[in-house]
């Protein structure tokens, strides 16, 4: 019966024009087994992103668990795919390092936006706990391989395919002697005017700014997300505030999307909404009351020694975006 009520009002308000039949674009998933593989909590370019998740079904719609796995603790690693001839900002690493760093050395705080994952539970082990670490980072030289894929910018030299991703993550957690597993998350940020499609229509910086997913099983699951560089197309992908001013400030953003989403739902199968929204697809682009000001832009976070200017995540206890963990 609540199904059924849930359906009637979903189709009532798309119906009278209160909700945008493309809401559930946010999410984007793919179905398991397709060529690009399992696509989740896809960050939409700006141009192509949903009204925020403070208007219409939003408020009645929260995030519904569907039986799988979530990261009960997670531990983050970073690699920067920059071979020679192409480049990132000087800071760029040292930035988004020291963003990870900061996320863990808060663990248990309530004063930053991470917290709001921890009211998510799953069957297995209980609730998410707000403990994160920094397991390490590696600078890739690997030169690329051949284009793979045709995007849609003029900006772009090289465009890498999910699978050429998921075999330089594998070649480089291999090498590295990383681990894998449900608690082990493994960021590739690629360099300047490098591009990436999960399939022939969606593509860095016209349709996304990043996205997760992840293969394999058991102890070789691998968990991951594809972080271009968010300023190699400003408008699509950069929130419009620097307050380390550095290019990282824009990627940093949709990191943390990527980072929350995996943490709730990194399989898939766990939270989401009805519409197939995760938490962080839910409050996408949208930042709340800033904090205050660097010399080089605003700031809505201060999570350990690090100042930043991220987007809000979902929280089912009041219903709507938040920055803290209240």
């Amino acid at each position: 019966m609540r199904r059924f009520f849930s359906t009637f009002v979903v189709f009532g308000l798309l119906l009278f024009g209160l909700v945008p039949a493309y809401a559930n674009e946010a999410r984007a998933p793919l179905a398991a087994g397709s060529a690009a593989g399992k696509v989740l909590g896809v960050v939409r370019a700006r141009g192509q992103a949903a009204p925020p998740a403070d208007i219409g079904i939003a408020a009645v719609n929260n995030l519904v668990y569907h039986g799988g796995p979530v990261m009960h603790t997670n531990k983050t690693f970073t690699i920067y795919w920059v071979p020679s001839g192409f480049s990132v900002s000087s800071c760029y690493q040292s930035i988004i390092n020291g963003f990870f760093q900061n996320v863990a050395a808060d663990s248990g705080k309530t004063s930053n936006v991470y917290f709001s994952t921890t009211q998510y539970s799953d069957n297995q082990n209980g609730n998410i706990l707000y403990s994160s670490q920094f397991g390490g980072a590696f600078l890739d030289t690997n030169p690329f391989p051949a284009s793979g894929c045709t995007d849609r910018v003029s900006q772009t030299s090289v465009c890498l395919t999910d699978a050429q991703l998921q075999t330089e993550i594998s070649r480089v957690v291999t090498a590295r002697g990383w681990p894998r597993g449900p608690t082990n998350m493994f960021f590739m940020f690629t360099a300047k005017n490098v591009g990436s499609c999960f399939d022939s229509a969606d593509c860095a910086f016209s349709q996304f700014c990043a996205y997760h997913s992840d293969f394999g099983s058991g102890a070789n699951l691998t968990i991951y997300a594809n972080q271009p560089y968010a300023d190699t197309v400003t408008s699509a992908c950069d929130a419009g505030q620097r307050p380390n001013g550095d290019d990282a400030d824009a990627t940093i953003n949709v990191t943390s999307h990527e980072h929350a989403e995996a943490i709730t739902d990194y399989n898939g199968d766990a939270w989401f909404d009805r519409t197939g929204e995760e938490n962080g697809d839910k409050c996408a682009w949208t930042f709340g009351t800033p904090l205050g000001s660097t010399s080089s832009g605003q700031y809505n976070q201060a999570i350990g020694t690090g100042k930043y200017y991220l987007q809000r995540e979902w929280s089912n206890r009041i219903r709507g975006c938040v920055l803290t963990g209240t």
